[in-house]
């Protein structure tokens, strides 16, 4: 019982961390399309964080 727990917070953990990393990327692309430097540097520092 606490097994099947402990596996099911880490895929909800590892879900979460996949899906704020794609969110970032999207920003990413559209800050870049933007020209948004100031953002673009922010995002790939935030990009490190989560990698």
């Amino acid at each position: 019982m606490a097994n099947s727990r402990l596996q099911a917070t880490r895929k909800a953990r590892e879900v979460h961390r996949v899906n704020i990393q794609r969110s970032v990327e999207h920003r990413l692309q559209v800050a870049r399309a933007q020209g948004n430097e100031s953002l673009v540097h922010q995002l790939e520092a935030e990009m490190k964080y989560f990698s």
